[in-house]
């Protein structure tokens, strides 16, 4: 396909998600299903205009005066990915399975659309009707958080302490032009591709095959890291779904404990048995999915209880940018409801000094903040506690990254990352103890 081809299918597809309002993952897969001519390097450059354009879907639409899907196609092909009105307009004639040609307006947008005087929420890219909970948490750093979280995500990995180190990982990967990602002593990263490539499918190198590494944003290894579980501890992880924070938990364990894996729902659980086999571990125990007698059964035994709670995922939409645009004020109440009852489910599991670790994917405080209050009004037997420990060996040599040298875990008793601030997906991590 020539480039008039991939943005007549960029347009068409964003059609059908304003249409029928599906994830853009199902909508990408389903076109390229009905498209088998198009390559993978077609594929790529279709997803990563759809995509582009979801993130950045607001400014876009600010710049080009329109709102539709050409506008916003049109938009990412020059605002973002650098091209003129010129290249483009030639791209259009030389193609005919290309839209039509620029009209005036469109040669006007592509060369001279800027954000002069556009509202923050435009500038930041997020929804005007959560807007103000963005500028409660981040005040004037508001717009700033917004526009890291509309840029491409680079692909963060594991090493998987069980069978690799991440100098291993690193090496098997090198023509990827892997290096050591931030924050995670096991975090191997490689970094956003050129515009209109995709990101290499490390899941079809012999490395991953061989259980050396898990594909896991630094943020969710930090999480994992500042549970503080070490070897011989007893664990709950009672969010487990498909077992990333597990199967980093085993690994700081050194597969020695026990970790005991529950999600209420059986399938964000199916994947987890092969992933667990591949890794090598050894000290997990996966209980039947919403069985909550088997849960109790723990009640008072577990040194830590990790809470990957169910969140909005505003900390994510780096990768999955069409989340917030379906995202809506009812699901956020929904998801707040849920996180209350998953931390009273796992109040009663903490032995007396052990503790909670609370986690969302979330940068709204209503999921955060908020919640651990709630819940220590409701528990008055828990409070929360430094990371202190459970932190050795996050922060690196030297200068560090930004966003840990302003975090003193020594007396924090959380934490929220960014991709601004700590170059991860946003994270919000609380650590609660059981004071008796």
């Amino acid at each position: 396909m020539r480039i008039g081809g991939r943005l007549a299918a960029a347009i068409e597809i964003l059609g059908d998600l304003d249409a029928r309002h599906r994830p853009a993952a199902e909508a990408l897969k389903d076109w390229g299903n009905a498209h088998r001519f198009a390559g993978s390097a077609d594929r790529a450059a279709i997803g990563n205009l759809v995509f582009d354009a979801l993130r950045q879907r607001r400014s876009l639409a600010w710049r080009m005066r329109n709102d539709t899907p050409r506008a916003l196609v049109l938009g990412v092909f020059a605002h973002l990915w650098g091209e003129t009105a010129d290249t483009l307009a030639a791209a259009l004639a030389d193609d005919p399975h290309a839209p039509e040609g620029l009209n005036d307006g469109e040669r006007e947008a592509l060369a001279r659309g800027s954000l002069d005087g556009a509202p923050g929420a435009v500038r930041a890219d997020v929804p005007d009707w959560i807007w103000p909970q963005f500028e409660a948490a981040f005040g004037a750093g508001a717009v700033a958080q917004g526009q890291a979280l509309a840029r491409r995500a680079p692909l963060d990995l594991r090493a998987n302490r069980l069978k690799a180190d991440q100098a291993k990982v690193i090496k098997a990967l090198a023509r990827f032009r892997a290096g050591a990602a931030p924050l995670s002593p096991d975090g191997v990263r490689i970094e956003v591709p050129p515009a209109g490539t995709r990101a290499p499918n490390v899941q079809a190198e012999a490395a991953f095959a061989k259980g050396w590494f898990e594909v896991q944003d630094s943020g969710s290894q930090v999480a994992a890291r500042l549970t503080g579980a070490i070897a011989g501890m007893q664990v709950a992880d009672i969010c487990a779904g498909a077992g990333g924070k597990t199967l980093a938990l085993s690994a700081a364990m050194e597969n020695k404990g026990q970790i005991h894996a529950y999600d209420a729902d059986r399938f964000r659980l199916k994947n987890i048995f092969d992933r667990l086999k591949r890794a090598g571990t050894r000290n997990v125990q996966v209980l039947a999915a919403g069985d909550e007698a088997a849960l109790g059964a723990l009640s008072d035994r577990c040194d830590v209880v990790l809470v990957d709670a169910p969140c909005s995922g505003s900390g994510t939409w780096r990768r999955r940018p069409d989340a917030k645009w379906r995202l809506s004020a009812q699901a956020i109440e929904q998801r707040i409801a849920e996180q209350d009852m998953v931390l009273d489910l796992a109040a009663p599991l903490v032995a007396p000094g052990g503790r909670i670790t609370y986690v969302t994917c979330s940068l709204l405080g209503a999921e955060n903040s908020a919640r651990v209050a709630a819940f220590t009004a409701r528990n008055p037997d828990f409070a929360p506690a430094p990371f202190g420990a459970a932190a050795a060996g996050l922060v690196p040599a030297g200068d560090g990254w930004k966003g840990f040298v302003n975090h003193d875990f020594s007396s924090e008793t959380s934490v929220q990352l960014t991709p601004l601030n700590d170059s991860t997906d946003g994270f919000f991590i609380a650590n609660l103890q059981r004071m008796k």
